[in-house]
């Protein structure tokens, strides 16, 4: 997610909690100490589960949506992730992040787990509906700058996921300097960096979700489309968006009408309806907020703030879930709360 102290585009970007680079604290050079939930004698895999990507969403084919995401970045010494009866109201846990360079912080963690330990917290998880997934690249790497071949790329990291028991992956492509560029190098990136994913990791059985920024729908990059022309190449290919509304400017996603109907001036036609308007498909955009003032920079709305523009939303016909930066300020009782009547438990 979106944590630079740099701007984009004359945006701030909040300063990183932890990452890969300056977390003093990283799984790097620390052992860990896991307690794994005790595995059961039942198999089960998501793909199998009849709900849209855990028991707590609506009926329908995985990676359909509502769908309700967590990320976790903040690295801890045990356990890697709570109990799944801790994460009630959610369907996705994002493990953050794989890198250019390998698993780091949460990923880092959960690739150090035995295979009996995956094993024991998929169990646990899946078997409540929830999937856990990878978030690759974050704001730590730039792979269109850095020339990264997409394809091989694309093909390591879907490797990562299988060998390490996960049910998909995330997009968080934040390559900032790329997109603003307006060539269509970004898009012809991030194209064909998802569509090699799908062949390691079939729609259907694996999660395959993109977050992008809010911005990147905008017509300010009518040039060259930004994710206007990702999901029109790739857009059959991914689940769905957990679009970040927030970090863009004090004035940018703070109220439900900012949010939900007529964005801010800095990003001109960006909120959920004129992104839908675009050409995106509404169910596939999941409303993306941070959980506590200490995990962004601007756009943070509470809870029942929140809830009520999630109620608007779904009168307005939209259904696609919600999206939280990150836990443990993300937890069971927010959920709960932002669901509220309009997705309840």
């Amino acid at each position: 997610m979106p944590r630079k102290s740099s701007g984009h585009s004359g945006v701030d970007w909040p300063s990183e909690n932890a990452t890969s680079s300056d977390n003093s604290t990283s799984p790097a050079s620390r052992s860990w100490s896991v307690t794994a939930p005790a595995p059961t004698s039942s198999t089960y895999h998501p793909s199998s589960n009849s709900s849209a990507s855990g028991g707590n969403g609506s009926a329908g084919e995985y990676g359909s949506t509502p769908a309700f995401v967590v990320y976790t970045d903040r690295t801890s010494n045990a356990p890697i992730l709570p109990a799944a009866s801790e994460m009630e109201g959610y369907t996705v846990v994002a493990l953050s992040f794989l890198l250019l360079s390998g698993a780091a912080d949460q990923a880092l963690g959960w690739q150090s787990l035995s295979d009996s330990d995956k094993h024991a917290f998929k169990e646990d998880y899946n078997s409540a509906g929830i999937s856990i997934i990878v978030s690759a690249f974050g704001s730590s790497d730039a792979p269109t700058s850095t020339n990264a071949d997409p394809v091989d790329t694309a093909n390591t990291m879907a490797q990562w996921v299988l060998d390490n028991q996960l049910d998909g992956i995330d997009v968080d492509y934040e390559d900032l300097n790329a997109m603003d560029a307006r060539d269509g190098k970004a898009e012809k990136w991030i194209v064909t960096f998802t569509q090699t994913l799908r062949q390691k990791l079939p729609k259907g059985h694996y999660l395959l979700t993109h977050a992008p920024v809010a911005p990147w729908f905008s017509p300010k990059f009518n040039t060259t489309g930004a994710y206007i022309t990702v999901d029109q190449q790739a857009g059959d290919l991914i689940d769905w968006y957990n679009v970040q509304f927030y970090n863009q400017g004090d004035d940018m996603y703070t109220t439900c009408d900012g949010l939900l109907n007529t964005s801010g001036s800095a990003w001109l036609g960006s909120s959920l309806n004129e992104i839908a308007s675009a050409g995106i498909p509404l169910d596939k955009l999941v409303i993306g907020k941070y959980a506590s003032n200490g995990d962004g920079a601007n756009g943070y709305m509470d809870a029942q703030t929140l809830a009520q523009c999630v109620a608007q939303a779904k009168q307005q016909g939209w259904n696609a879930g919600i999206m939280f930066w990150e836990y443990p300020d993300a937890d069971a009782d927010l959920i709960k709360t932002v669901r509220g009547s309009s997705f309840p438990l």
